[in-house]
Order: C-alpha cells, then structure tokens, then sequence
C-alpha cells in the first residue's frame, strides 16, 4: 500500500511538471502549434511518456488552461481566453463580466469573442500589442506630441486601437471593410466605455490623407506589400509602423521594402 501510494504520488508530480511545461511551451510559441509537434518540443526539454503528456493536456484543457483549436483540417493547442489572460507585460486579455484586479502598471481590456480576428489568441496579435506597449513605453514618443491618434489598419476585433488608446495614445480610428468586424470593434470598444475616443469605420486606406504617429497593421504579407507606399505617406515623421502577420521568411523581404519606401519619402 506504501509502496503505490509512493507511486501515485510521483505520477502526480510528473503529471505536474509535464503541465507547467507544456502551458510554458505553449505561451512561448511564436505560432500555433500541432499536438504532435507540442509533444517533441517538450520531449526535448523533459523525459516522459504518451500517456502522463495526454493526462496533463487534458488537464490544462479541463481548467481552461489551453483550448483545441481547428482550421484546414488540422488541430492545434492554444491559450485559452476564457477567462483573463495576460497577453503582454501590461496587457490583460478578459470576458466580457470576468472579474479581474489589475496591478498598478497592469491593463485589463475585456473583449468579447466573435467571428472577427484579434481576439488575442492568434501569435501575431500578442505580438502587435507588445510592440504598441513598446512604442508608447517610450517617453521620447510623446515629447512632441499631446494628442496621438492612432490608426489600425484592417481593425477586427479593435482589440489594437483598443491598446493603443489605454496605453497612452489620446485617440485611435479602426478601419476594416468587414461589416462583421467593424460591428464587433464598436460593441468591444462599447465594452471598454471608449466611444468618445476610439471610431471604426469602413474607410479604404487609400483615402486618408492624414498622417499618424502610431499605425498598427496585423495582415498578411501580400496586403503589407501592397499597402506599403501609402503607410509610408500617412506615417509622421518620426513615428512608428507596427505590422504583425508574416512568417518568418518574409520579414528580410518586406523589411526592406518598407525601408526603401520611408528612405525615399524622407
């Protein structure tokens, strides 16, 4: 009886470890995972089998901990958002009624989830939002400017102008030419009693002549590219262009293709 208790025991704490692990490994990716690649990346961290790893997944999932899921045919294993989840240093993702109390230098933004896209749980939304945290962390960003207006290309959710504006910028305007998505924006930022300072419009970006210390753009590259000449144009000097997206072979290429439009216009 000692003798299987001593075991239980040790399974629990394998059981454990492998947990905290996989939710490490999880968190820290880049980019959604498979399963099966979850399983070799953690197998090159700890030694342990098929079946104590499916346990402590199917734990994280029981507590919301991680979520399965779905697009092409694939599986995947991602944070869950239902419930508050941090997404950057300062950042707290959380339903809509969730009860969360933020630290001195923390942001809780609630959010409800919809059809549109930046609800927090794709990679390439956590890292827009870290790099406005970034940008607006900078006090030289706002020596020369009072009233920053932000704009977000292709806005979504809105949870990126949402950002912007409770991490310092005066203003933000949304623009998405997805009647879905600018109808979910303007309930989410109704969520965070942003209304007077936060617009979502169906505006093509084509048309705006205004220029902008802050543009955040989460699209895919070929969009990026096409776009590039005219964010270059409507962006202040000295300000910053957040873009968010592109697989890693991509950002040599439009890296310099953006450098090449800003030398060109300066």
């Amino acid at each position: 009886m000692a003798a299987s208790e001593e075991t239980a025991k040790r399974m629990l704490a394998d059981i454990k470890a492998i947990r905290k692990k996989v939710f490490e490994i999880v968190s820290e990716s880049k980019r959604r995972l498979k399963p099966g690649e979850l399983g070799k990346r953690l197998c090159q961290r700890l030694t342990t089998d098929k079946k104590a790893l499916k346990t402590a997944i199917r734990n994280l999932v029981e507590d919301r901990e991680l979520v399965y899921t779905y697009n092409f045919g694939c599986s995947f294993l991602e944070k869950s958002f239902n419930k508050p989840t941090r997404i950057s240093k300062r950042i707290v993702l959380k339903p809509p009624g969730a009860f969360y109390r933020p630290a001195s230098d923390e942001v809780a933004i609630e959010l409800q989830h919809g059809a549109s896209f930046g609800s927090g749980e794709h990679p390439s939304t956590r890292l827009a939002v870290r790099g406005i945290e970034q940008a607006l962390s900078k006090k030289e960003f706002f020596r020369e400017r009072r009233n920053i207006c932000a704009l977000d290309i292709g806005t979504g959710s809105g949870v990126l102008a949402i950002v912007a504006v409770t991490l310092g910028a005066k203003r933000a305007v949304g623009i998405d030419i997805d009647p879905c998505a600018r109808a979910e924006a303007k309930e989410n930022v109704k969520l965070n009693n942003l209304e007077n300072r936060i617009e979502i419009h169906d505006r093509n970006i084509e048309k705006i002549d205004q220029k902008f210390p802050l543009i955040t753009a989460n699209r895919r590259y070929p969009t990026l590219k096409r776009l590039c000449s005219h964010i270059t144009e409507i962006t202040e000097k000295g300000g910053s262009v957040i873009i968010s997206g592109i697989k890693t072979s991509e950002v040599s290429d439009l890296l310099n293709i953006f450098t090449q439009e800003y030398s060109r216009c300066v």
